[in-house]
């Protein structure tokens, strides 16, 4: 069983960068494919980025060219760094782990970011 704890979220004016972290146990770390999703209110859960254990990332295009997501294999970790932030960021963000050598989908308990004035 895999736990998944996020960490760095808050309120931020728009314009500004925040870092997300989120830190896996339990499990093999390089097994793991990571991903940031976000939830806003009154809307479903969307994809940020993803990261596989090579490295290969994948973006939704609302968050290209400003987000980056990224993993250090030996803390464990997978980070988003989220820059030029826009009201429109506002969400809880959840970080999730696939297994890719067996079953297991996994899922953090949300850390909210919140951009506004």
């Amino acid at each position: 069983q895999v736990q998944l704890v996020e960490s760095g979220g808050g309120l931020v004016q728009p314009g500004g960068s925040l870092r997300l972290s989120c830190a896996a146990s339990g499990g093999t770390f390089t097994f793991l494919d990571m991903g940031w999703y976000r939830q806003a209110p009154g809307k479903q859960r969307e994809l940020v980025a993803t990261i596989v254990s090579s490295g290969r990332t994948n973006y939704a295009d609302s968050v290209k060219g400003r987000f980056t997501i990224s993993r250090d294999n030996a803390k464990n970790t997978v980070y988003l760094q989220m820059n030029s932030l826009k009201p429109e960021d506002t969400a809880v963000y959840y970080c999730n782990a696939v297994n890719t050598a067996g079953p297991g989908n996994y899922w953090g308990q949300g850390t909210q970011v919140t951009v506004a004035p």
